[in-house]
């Protein structure tokens, strides 16, 4: 299953298009707090594809934004489908690598397999066994794909990854990743700006 797992440029490219559109739309909605108008204020990251997503640490830039209005200048980072919160590895390679820790484990043989510490995929399996249960996103999900079972829990990603509607590699973390999409920034975006992008 997981060895023609290929994210190429094109596929990461893809992701950025759509990041570009969430974030025009983040900047035509304006400052959450105040209203302001948003300026650019995009920052550098140096993020880790490990052995899975290599073609995607070219991504160097997290869009960004900042209120132009005085008294406010409140930081705006839209959400995104290549970077999974403040993580310094990409989130599809957050997600394959989890997943395949979830299946096979945790271990060393893994971790070589992926590219990711053992201690790391370990932290990374508590977080979808733990914190994202408790996400509106997991609860949403969860009663859309019949995953509020005892075991699809303790299956997290890999049941996730097993009722998502895609059946190629590349389909199933895009889709996963619009679903995720509200997790990967604090700031508070509508819904209604999410939806219409993604």
């Amino acid at each position: 299953m997981f060895d023609q797992v290929e994210l190429d440029r094109e596929f990461f490219a893809a992701l950025g298009r759509v990041d570009a559109k969430i974030a025009g739309a983040v900047r035509d909605d304006g400052c959450g707090r105040c209203g302001g108008r948003l300026h650019r204020g995009d920052y550098a990251r140096k993020p880790r594809g490990a052995l899975i997503a290599a073609a995607g640490e070219a991504l160097v830039v997290r869009f960004s934004f900042c209120c132009g209005r005085e008294g406010c200048r409140r930081r705006t980072t839209p959400p995104s489908l290549r970077f999974l919160g403040r993580r310094v590895y990409l989130e599809a390679a957050v997600l394959v690598a989890s997943v395949i820790a979830a299946i096979r484990g945790a271990g060393r043989g893994t971790g070589r397999e992926v590219g990711v510490p053992p201690r790391t995929l370990g932290r990374w399996l508590g977080w979808w066994r733990g914190a994202f249960l408790k996400t509106v996103e997991f609860v949403t999900l969860a009663a859309a794909l019949g995953l509020g079972t005892t075991a699809a829990r303790e299956a997290m990603p890999a049941a996730l990854w097993a009722a998502s509607p895609g059946s190629a590699a590349d389909e199933t973390v895009g889709w996963i990743a619009r679903r995720l999409a509200p997790l990967t920034t604090s700031a508070v975006v509508r819904s209604s700006v999410l939806r219409a992008v993604l």
